[in-house]
């Protein structure tokens, strides 16, 4: 009944022998046919569909896309390798995979480290239609140059955490010391303390979104917080003060902090990244909380540093629901578990509740639309098997046939959704099933009828 939705074999951009063990392993475990149907489509979906391998120098390059979009997003490209980490040690295709993928992101920083999105071919002008007139500085090689905080934050955690996982210290060459160091060099100017900085971005739109004031946003104030033009959505910040974005940016500071100090030989680049990062955490504990009406004290989600906060949440991540799986803060902190009830609740006004499902969504596709990406990380910062198992049975219950997840359905009918072909939240959804397989066995036994 239910028959691989799977590229055949011969036609797979990317095989790993760990992977396909994974699946059969995880399988296993999975009573329910649709759900195990469901894990086998999506865990592979990033190297059965987006892989494009090579070398660059004599050394590995990888460049993956996001999917239907052919070009490569720092922060999707290294969150749809993530659900493969654990395999990456003892398997040499995918060692060859996340060296190529590191070295590629540092590559692309030096480019431009205010681009999200980069082509293939680094001489190459953008291919994305809305892109070619955009009021900014275009160079070759970007796709798209929408300054995001958290773009940066996913190439030094997926740099860190291969290098944690592994002991592989081959891709970390001069070419990635400077990368890290222009990171940090962009998150201090950001912070805005001297001006605006260099980064201007204005785009021809009906959606208000896609374009901001002035071509860097509302006036804020100096806080000591690093300012963004656009949330992980790619949607432009109401206040360019993004929290989650902030509270990645420490975390992953303090990671490169721990690189430079033990692996790269950059003492000078520890120190500066640590007392960055403890200068944004401090500007976040001042300045990224809010009341809610309630009395609930919760973080913002955005803020101008003028006393100015908005509470919403977005299901992309990083966002206020994915505070502890991004490792930005532990799921028992008392605030953000206070900040996680208020988001999936009334008084997020990006929640919705229809009769299909419940669950996240953002103002990229509009109201009404539940994003699966939102359930699955809340299922991933969850310990109560009720959250958990719920969860799978939601997912499972909107896929509307594909056999895999979507950016966004709407909340009463699944069949309406966007984007049949989206890599990282099928590497998501099967980030979670390995990880209740691991962690909660018991739940895969269940049928999800």
């Amino acid at each position: 009944m239910f028959t691989s939705n799977r590229p055949a074999a011969a036609a797979r951009m990317f095989v790993s022998t760990a992977a396909e063990r994974e699946i059969d392993r995880v399988s296993a475990l999975i009573a329910d046919p649709e759900l195990k149907w469901l894990f086998a489509n999506c865990f592979p979906n990033t190297l059965d569909t987006t892989v494009r391998l090579g070398t660059v120098d004599g050394k590995d390059d990888a460049f993956v896309i996001t999917g239907d979009i052919p070009c490569l997003w720092l922060r999707d490209s290294a969150a749809q390798l993530r659900p493969y980490l654990h395999l990456a040690k003892d398997d040499a295709p995918l060692t060859r995979l996340f060296r190529g993928l590191i070295r590629r992101h540092a590559r692309c920083v030096l480019i431009d480290s205010y681009a999200n999105a980069f082509m293939k071919d680094p001489a190459a002008p953008t291919s994305l239609s809305w892109s070619t007139s955009d009021r900014t500085e275009m160079k070759p090689g970007v796709a798209e140059r929408k300054w995001e905080v958290d773009s940066l934050c996913y190439v030094l955690r997926l740099a860190h955490d291969y290098w944690h996982a592994t002991g592989d210290t081959e891709p970390y060459d001069a070419t990635f010391v400077q990368a890290a160091k222009t990171i940090v060099a962009t998150f201090r100017a950001q912070q805005r303390k001297e001006g605006p900085g260099p980064y201007r971005f204005q785009r021809r739109s009906d959606q208000p979104t896609e374009t901001t004031l002035a071509g860097i946003g509302v006036p804020t104030r100096k806080t000591g917080l690093i300012h963004s033009a656009f949330r992980p959505s790619d949607d432009a910040c109401t206040y360019p003060c993004n929290i989650p974005g902030n509270l990645f940016a420490v975390a992953t500071l303090r990671e490169v902090a721990a690189m430079a100090g033990s692996l790269l030989n950059e003492p000078a680049l520890a120190v500066d990244a640590a007392a960055l990062a403890a200068e944004v955490e401090a500007a976040v504990m001042a300045h990224g909380t809010m009341v809610l009406p309630d009395g609930r004290q919760v973080f913002a989600y955005e803020t101008d540093g003028y006393g100015n906060h908005l509470f919403m949440d977005d299901a992309n991540v990083p966002s206020l629901l994915g505070l502890a799986y991004l490792r930005c803060l532990p799921a028992d902190y008392p605030l953000w578990q206070t900040t996680a009830q208020a988001v999936w609740s009334e008084a997020n006004p990006w929640f919705f509740s229809g009769r299909a499902a419940e669950g996240v969504g953002g103002p990229h596709i509009g109201e009404g639309q539940i994003w699966p990406m939102g359930i699955i990380v809340r299922a991933l910062s969850s310990d109560d098997d009720a959250v958990i198992a719920w969860s799978l049975k939601t997912l499972r219950a909107s896929h509307a046939g594909t056999g895999f997840m979507h950016e966004a359905f709407d909340k009463d009918d699944p069949a309406r959704f966007t984007r049949a072909w989206f890599a990282w939240v099928n590497g998501l959804f099967g980030e979670l099933v390995v990880k209740v397989a691991n962690e909660r066995p018991h739940l895969l036994a269940a049928q999800y009828s």
